[in-house]
């Protein structure tokens, strides 16, 4: 399912969701420039996980830039569809959010539900010698926010490969849910296949959305004590 708009406005400019998606086309357009240089990039920035899970290949590395490419590789991606997609659904359900939480703790969720969603990789796909990258596991941290906070709105979708119609409109939970489940499923599927599991990082996506829905809701929990006691 592909969402072509929600019917939430923003209630301020999202200005914290445009200068993300600006980063990502600029970081993006230098990937371009690159050439026959660009592996030398994804090797220092990208995510992979046997450079993680191999003692040995760890050594290799100081600290810092182990650290690095867990918030780097959410600024690169593979091609424009893949940033034209994870750019349009960022702006679609990130500006509620952003209005929800306030520009830096969104920020702050954005980062930290990336860096969530490549551990939870990592973990999945020991040993693997694929580059990761994309924002797609910070974007899911931010579905997690929005299901959390707006699950009676709609999401109109559209579901391929009509891509030309007709749309359907969905509750969100719906919309955000399904979603869900299918990395889920998918994800699953992919455990113990040889020789790594290309193409999609099915785990990144679920690290990051229990991560935006787990600090959501614990947030809300917390200041909900803190609304009782001063009662």
């Amino acid at each position: 399912m592909i969402p072509l708009r929600d019917d939430i406005p923003a209630r301020q400019f999202p200005a914290a969701t445009l200068g993300i998606i600006v980063l990502n086309v600029l970081v993006f357009l230098h990937e371009l420039k690159l050439g026959r240089h660009l592996n030398d990039l994804l090797l220092a920035y990208a995510i992979i996980p046997a450079r993680y899970t191999y003692t040995d290949v760890a050594q290799q590395f100081t600290v810092v830039e182990q650290i690095i490419p867990f918030f780097a590789s959410m600024f690169l991606h593979g091609g424009w569809l893949h940033l034209i997609g994870n750019m349009w659904t960022l702006w679609i359900f990130g500006d509620n959010v952003e209005d929800r939480l306030g520009r830096g703790k969104y920020l702050g969720l954005y980062l930290l539900s990336g860096f969530a969603a490549s551990l939870l990789h990592i973990f999945t796909n020991a040993g693997s010698g694929l580059p990761t990258i994309g924002a797609s596991g910070a974007i899911a941290g931010v579905m997690g926010a929005y299901f959390r906070f707006f699950p009676h709105a709609k999401v109109e979708t559209i579901i391929p490969p009509f891509f030309f119609g007709p749309t359907y409109v969905l509750p969100a939970v719906l919309f955000l849910g399904f979603w869900f489940l299918l990395q889920f499923f998918s994800g699953t599927m992919s455990l113990g296949a040889r020789g790594g599991f290309g193409g999609v990082a099915w785990w990144a996506h679920v690290g990051g959305f229990l991560f935006g829905l787990g600090v959501c809701l614990l947030a809300k929990r917390r200041h909900s004590v803190y609304e009782s006691e001063d009662e």
